[in-house]
C-alpha cells in the first residue's frame, strides 16, 4: 500500500461512499426515471435523505467487514478462518430487527439456511442465483490491506458463495473488488475497464478450489473450469458494453439502458462503474446518477460510491452528508482499521 492510499483513507472513503449511495438510492429503488424526477426533482440536485437510512446493502458491507476483521484477529486470511466468523455475521444479520430494509430473497433464503451450524455452507449456497447481493457488499475485500491477489480473490468469491453461488455472482464480486483495490492504489480510471477486461481473461478458467471446495458440482457443469468460466465470460460481456458506454452515453441517459438495471450481479457492477467513470471528479453527481435510474438504484449508487471513495478518499464527501449516515461510527472503525 502506497503513502498516497493511507494519506487519502481509501477505505473510509470507499465505505463513506457506499452507505451514501445506498441512501441516496433506497428512496428511488422500485421507480422508474420519470417517477424519480417528479419526486425528487432534477436528479442532479437530489439530496440526501433526513435521516439518512441505509438498506441491507449497507448492513450486509458491514457484516462481511466485521466477520474480516474477526478472521483476520486470528491469523493469515484462509478459508476456514474466514468462513466461520463470517458466516456468523450474515446469520446475525438475518437475525436482526434492523433487517427490514427489503432484503434479496437469496441472501435470506441462503442465511435460514446457513443458521444451521453443521450444515456445509455448500448446502446453503444458492447456485443458480446471481442476484447483486453478492457484490453489493464486496467492497471490504478490495479495501483490507495485506492480502495476496489469491487471497483476495479466494475471499471475494467466498462470500459471494455464502448466499449467491452462481459462478458469475462469484466473478463479479471477485471484479468488484479487484476494481476497488486497484481505485485504492490509484489506477487510473481512464485504463480501469481494461484492466478489469486483462484480470477476467486471465482468471477466466481458475477455479479457487481451496475456497469454494466442490461448490461447482451442484451446478450442471462438466468441470470446475467449465463452471467458473461461464461467469467470467458473463462478465466479460458486460465490460465490454461498459467499454462502449463510457465513450458514447450521454451523463444525462439513465445508465441501466446501457450495461442493465442491475438487479443481477455483472449488471450492478458495470452500472456503478458507469457512474463512477462519467464523473469521476464529481463524486455526489455520481451518486445522484446512480440513485435515478430505472434499475436497482440504491445497489447502483452504493457500487458508484464504493469506486469514487477508493478513489478519492475520505474528503470526496462533505461533512454535511458524510456526519449523518446511519451506521456511521461503525463505517468509521473499519476505515480507521483498513487506512492505518
Amino acid at each position: 500500500m502506497t503513502t498516497a492510499t493511507v494519506t487519502k483513507r481509501a477505505a473510509t472513503g470507499a465505505l463513506t461512499g457506499l452507505a451514501l449511495g445506498d441512501a441516496l438510492g433506497f428512496p428511488t429503488e422500485f421507480d422508474d426515471v420519470p417517477s424519480i424526477l417528479a419526486k425528487c426533482g432534477p436528479w442532479r440536485e437530489m439530496e440526501l435523505p433526513r435521516p439518512a437510512i441505509v438498506t441491507d446493502d449497507t448492513q450486509m458491507t458491514l457484516a462481511l467487514g466485521k466477520g474480516l476483521r474477526t478472521a483476520m484477529d486470528r491469523g493469515l486470511l484462509g478459508p476456514e478462518r474466514m468462513e466461520r466468523p463470517v458466516r456468523e455475521e450474515f446469520v446475525d444479520w438475518y437475525r436482526s430487527p434492523e433487517n427490514n430494509r427489503a432484503p434479496g430473497n437469496t441472501c435470506l433464503e441462503a442465511c435460514h439456511l446457513l443458521k444451521t451450524p453443521d450444515r456445509r455452507w455448500q448446502d446453503a449456497s444458492q447456485v443458480h442465483s446471481k442476484g447483486c447481493g453478492a457484490n453489493m457488499r464486496v467492497a471490504p475485500i478490495g479495501l483490507v490491506p495485506g492480502l495476496s491477489d489469491e487471497q483476495r480473490a479466494g475471499a471475494a468469491q467466498l462470500q459471494s458463495a455464502l448466499t449467491h453461488g452462481h459462478p458469475t455472482a462469484l466473478a463479479a464480486s471477485d471484479l468488484t473488488a479487484h476494481a476497488v483495490r486497484l481505485l485504492a492504489e490509484g489506477a487510473e480510471p481512464t485504463g480501469l475497464v481494461g484492466l478489469l477486461r486483462s484480470y477476467a481473461y486471465d482468471n477466466r478458467t481458475r477455479y479457487h478450489q481451496r475456497w469454494l471446495g466442490d461448490l461447482w458440482s451442484r451446478a450442471q457443469d462438466p468441470t470446475p473450469e467449465h463452471f467458473i468460466a461461464r461467469g467470467w465470460d458473463e462478465c466479460l460481456a458486460v465490460l465490454e458494453r461498459l467499454q462502449q458506454a463510457v465513450r458514447t452515453v450521454s451523463p444525462e441517459t439513465d445508465p441501466c439502458l446501457a450495461v442493465g438495471e442491475g438487479w443481477i450481479a455483472e449488471e450492478a457492477m458495470a452500472a456503478g462503474l458507469l457512474c463512477f467513470l462519467l464523473f469521476v471528479d464529481e463524486p455526489l453527481t455520481a451518486l445522484r446518477r446512480g440513485a435515478c435510474t430505472s434499475g436497482d438504484s440504491d445497489s447502483i449508487a452504493c457500487l458508484a460510491g464504493a469506486f469514487a471513495g477508493a478513489y478519492l478518499g475520505a474528503d470526496a464527501w462533505p461533512a454535511g452528508w458524510a456526519d449523518r449516515i446511519e451506521y456511521r461510527d461503525d463505517l468509521l472503525a473499519l476505515g480507521a482499521l483498513w487506512d492505518a
